[in-house]
C-alpha cells in the first residue's frame, strides 16, 4: 500500500480561457500513452475533440463547463489530472477542485501573460497554500519578452520565480529550450502539428556545433541572458516551492509538444505524493491504513443512457476496495459505495481497488452532497468543509409547458446539489416559480441548456436586479416583522432558512439599521 500511495501525483490544471490548459492536459496523456492521437480542442485539422471536455456544450463553444479528472501512468508514476474550467463564471467548481489536490500547475500564455482569471484562481491556490508550478504556454507564437513575463508574474502574483528552463526565441524562431540543470538545449520536430511525440535532439551549449543548429545570432543572445539569469533570479528552493512561496517556471508550447515532457519529469520529481489533510480529529496521514475520502464534486446525467449522478471523491488515506463498507458521516450510516469508477471523459473503468491520491467516482442515489466525508475504522470524523460562494446574479425561472412540472422540479433540484447554482422560493410560496442564483451568468446558458437536452423541459428566464444575498443568522426569526428597504426581497433556501435579496450594498446597511439585533452573513452554512 505504501508504495502504491507513493506513487501518486495528484495536481489541478488552472488558467484564464484559452491559454492552452486543456491542450496541455492531452499533451500529458499522450506522453502516458493514455491516448494515441490528441486533437486541438477547436482543431480543423484534427478534427477532434479535447478528450477531457465530455459535454455537449463543451464541445460546441470549445470551453470546459466541468471539471474533469483524468488517470493515467508516466514513467513509474500513476498520475491524477483535475483539468478546470478557466472561464470566471466556474470560479467555484474550479475552487472545490482545488481542494482535492496537492498542487496546480498554472498555464500563462506567453503572449498575454497575467490575466485576470489567473489572478482570481492563484488567489485561491495561496489561501491553500498549495504549490504552484507556471508552464508559460504558445511559445510557437510571438510572446512578450521573458524576464518581463516572470517580471510580471512576480509582481501581479507577488510570488517568487525560478526557471528551470529557458527558451530561444519564440513564434516562428522558436528553437527549443535550455536546461538550466544539464546546460543542454533539446530541439524538437516531427511532431505533426502536435499530434504525436516526435523527436527530440540535446546539445550542450558548450558544443561547438550549436551555431549551426540554432544560429550564431540566438547562440549569442541565450549566453547572454543566462548570465543575467543566473545573477538575477531567485535560487530553487524546495521548501519554499513546497508551502506555495516560490513557483518554478517552465517554457514551451503544448500544441506543438514544445517542451511539454521535459515540464511533466521535472514537475513529477518536484511534488509530492499525498500529503496529510486537516479533520475535525486532528491531521489524517494518507499512509493510515484504514480507509477515508471526501466528496468534492457532485454531477449528473454524465452518461444519458442511464441518467445517473456520480458523487467524485478524493481518497485521502488508506486503500479503497470495491465492494467494501464504508461510514457516510454526515448521513450517520454505514453503506457500500456501488459501480466505483475512474473516467476518461465519456469512457469509464469499472475500478477494484484505488489508493490516496486517487479520484474515484461512485453511484451516488441522491443523498451524498459536496464536502461529505467517508471513512473505515473505530472512530469517526469528518474533513474541513467546502465554502459555498455568494451567489452574484439572480434570474426567475419558470417552465414553459405546466404539465412538465415534475420533470422541471427534478432536473432543477439535481442541478443545485451538484452546487452549480442554487435554489430559492418566494418566501411563502411554493415551487411555482423559482429564483435561481448564479456565481456567473454563463451557468444560467448551462442550467438552460442542461434542462432542456437532459430533461426535456424548456423555461423562461426572467434576471433580476438583485446583487447582494444575506443569510439570516438568528434563530426563530419571524420574516414577515422585518422591516427593510423598498428593493429588499425576501426569500428561502429549499431548507426552509429565511434570506434577504437586496439591490445594493446601501440597502443592507438601512435594513440593518431599521432593525435592532438583525444578524445577516454572507455565507451560507
Amino acid at each position: 500500500m505504501k508504495q502504491q500511495i507513493q506513487k501518486r501525483r495528484t495536481f489541478a490544471i488552472i488558467s484564464h480561457p484559452d491559454a492552452g490548459k486543456t491542450t496541455l492536459t492531452e499533451k500529458f496523456l499522450l506522453y502516458g500513452g493514455a491516448i494515441n492521437l490528441a486533437g486541438s480542442v477547436k482543431g480543423k485539422a484534427t478534427a477532434r475533440h479535447a478528450v477531457s471536455d465530455w459535454m455537449e456544450i463543451e464541445k460546441e463553444r470549445g470551453i470546459s463547463v466541468t471539471s474533469s479528472v483524468l488517470q493515467f501512468n508516466y514513467d513509474n508514476y500513476c498520475i491524477n489530472i483535475l483539468d478546470t474550467p478557466g472561464h470566471q463564471d466556474f470560479s467555484e467548481d474550479t475552487y472545490r477542485t482545488l481542494m482535492a489536490a496537492d498542487s496546480a500547475v498554472m498555464v500563462i500564455d506567453g503572449s498575454k501573460g497575467v490575466e485576470a482569471q489567473t489572478r482570481k484562481l492563484f488567489k485561491v491556490c495561496v489561501m491553500r497554500h498549495i504549490p504552484i508550478f507556471t508552464f508559460i504556454n504558445k511559445m510557437d507564437r510571438d510572446a512578450n519578452d521573458t524576464f518581463a513575463l516572470l517580471d510580471e508574474i512576480e509582481k501581479e502574483l507577488g510570488i517568487a520565480t525560478c526557471p528551470i528552463n529557458w527558451p530561444i526565441g519564440s513564434g516562428k524562431e522558436f528553437k527549443g529550450v535550455y536546461d538550466r540543470n544539464t546546460r543542454k538545449i533539446t530541439t524538437f520536430s516531427d511532431t505533426a502539428r502536435g499530434t504525436k511525440e516526435g523527436a527530440s535532439k540535446e546539445i550542450s551549449i558548450d558544443d561547438s556545433s550549436l551555431s549551426d543548429e540554432i544560429g550564431e545570432a540566438f547562440r549569442e543572445q541565450l549566453i547572454e541572458e543566462i548570465e543575467l539569469l543566473d545573477g538575477a533570479s531567485a535560487e530553487f528552493d524546495m521548501e519554499l516551492v513546497s508551502k506555495g512561496k516560490l513557483s518554478p517556471v517552465f517554457f514551451g508550447s503544448a500544441l506543438t509538444n514544445f517542451g511539454v515532457e521535459t515540464f511533466l519529469k521535472h514537475f513529477l520529481q518536484m511534488t509530492s505524493s499525498p500529503l496529510p489533510r486537516v479533520s475535525d480529529c486532528g491531521i489524517v496521514d494518507p499512509f493510515n491504513k484504514n480507509f477515508s475520502a471526501f466528496v468534492f464534486k457532485i454531477q449528473a446525467n454524465m452518461n444519458k443512457a442511464h441518467r445517473d449522478r456520480i458523487a467524485f471523491m478524493r481518497i485521502c488515506s488508506g486503500k479503497f476496495e470495491a465492494g467494501m463498507e464504508v461510514m457516510h458521516v454526515q448521513g450517520n450510516k454505514k453503506l457500500r459505495l456501488s459501480q466505483p469508477q475512474q473516467l476518461m471523459a465519456q469512457e469509464r473503468k469499472i475500478v477494484e481497488e484505488a489508493y490516496a491520491g486517487d479520484i474515484i467516482g461512485v453511484f451516488d442515489p441522491g443523498l451524498f452532497s459536496i464536502g461529505d466525508t467517508f471513512c473505515t475504522g473505530a472512530e469517526k470524523f469528518a474533513y474541513e468543509g467546502i465554502p459555498t460562494f455568494a451567489p452574484e446574479h439572480f434570474a426567475r425561472v419558470r417552465q414553459v409547458d405546466t404539465m412538465k412540472r415534475k420533470q422541471f422540479v427534478k432536473g432543477i433540484s439535481q442541478i443545485a446539489q451538484e452546487g452549480a447554482i442554487q435554489v430559492f422560493q418566494e418566501y411563502q410560496t411554493g415551487m411555482e416559480e423559482i429564483i435561481v442564483g448564479v456565481v456567473g451568468v454563463l451557468q444560467f446558458d448551462v442550467l438552460r441548456y442542461r434542462l432542456e437536452n437532459e430533461y426535456n423541459v424548456d423555461i423562461r428566464m426572467e434576471n433580476l436586479p438583485y446583487e447582494h444575498i444575506r443569510w439570516i443568522e438568528n434563530e426563530n426569526i419571524d420574516l414577515d416583522k422585518i422591516t427593510g428597504t423598498s428593493d429588499m426581497k425576501k426569500i428561502q433556501d429549499l431548507k426552509g432558512q429565511p434570506l434577504l435579496l437586496f439591490v445594493n450594498s446601501w440597502s443592507i446597511g438601512m435594513t440593518l439599521e431599521r432593525n435592532e439585533g438583525l444578524e445577516l452573513s454572507e455565507f451560507g452554512r
